[in-house]
């Protein structure tokens, strides 16, 4: 089996980049992110605090992941066989899932899920830590990156064609939050790998990065 590796900060455009390099490779994408949202969905309908690490973990018992996909190859995912693909994509959401996934007990919770993916599937798959921690020996790793303010309006303009009412402002500092959250967490921080590609797409729209990223993947697997 085949396994590529997208990390990077929010914003930067892996889940995109992602899903069109699986889909064009004909591979199945897994969104790592999802699965923490999921879980910072249920720590939130069950009013438990996020902040205590003791309380999550006794939850996630109750708690059942799982992914499935559509005839479109898009990626569903399911809290205790629910989709709830779009309520894990509100802010607060994606906040409760950067607080989450810095707790060992939810990343243990989730790393069979995902590494059993890799095992029976040729993969592209995405997040903070894939590189380094999930799918450490995979063939490909790449690093995607971009400046602030264009992964602020990238975003944004994601946010608002889901109808969500936001600012770019509030955009802009809630993901400097969660950088900050992700990089300097003492578990799993999210960094590129010693052996990751870096491709910074600033400069570059949609499918400049997809073409790029399928450069990086034709050479490494050359």
């Amino acid at each position: 089996m085949i396994g590529i590796a997208i990390d990077g900060p929010a914003g930067a455009g892996k889940s995109y980049l992602a899903r069109t390099v699986a889909k064009r490779l004909g591979y199945i994408y897994v969104d790592t992110g999802a699965l923490y949202r999921t879980v910072a969905l249920a720590m939130a309908e069950r009013s438990v605090d996020i902040a205590d690490a003791e309380a999550v973990v006794a939850q996630l018992s109750t708690v059942s992941v799982t992914l499935d996909y559509a005839e479109d190859g898009s990626q569903h995912v399911y809290l205790n066989g629910r989709d709830v693909s779009s309520e894990i994509r509100m802010p607060e959401i994606s906040m409760g899932a950067s607080r989450v996934s810095a707790i060992p007990g939810v990343r243990s919770f989730l790393l069979d899920l995902q590494r059993n993916m890799a095992a029976t599937h040729n993969v592209v798959m995405d997040g903070r830590d894939i590189g380094t921690v999930i799918l450490p020996h995979a063939d490909v790793k790449i690093f995607l990156c971009a400046n602030e303010r264009a992964r602020a309006k990238r975003r944004y303009l994601e946010l608002c064609e889901k109808g969500v009412q936001t600012t770019l402002e509030a955009v802009e500092s809630e993901m400097l939050a969660r950088d900050r959250n992700d990089s300097t967490r003492k578990v799993a921080p999210a960094v590129p790998a010693a052996d990751a590609v870096i491709l910074d797409n600033s400069d570059l729209d949609r499918e400049g990065t997809v073409e790029a990223a399928l450069a990086i993947i034709a050479d490494k697997l050359a």
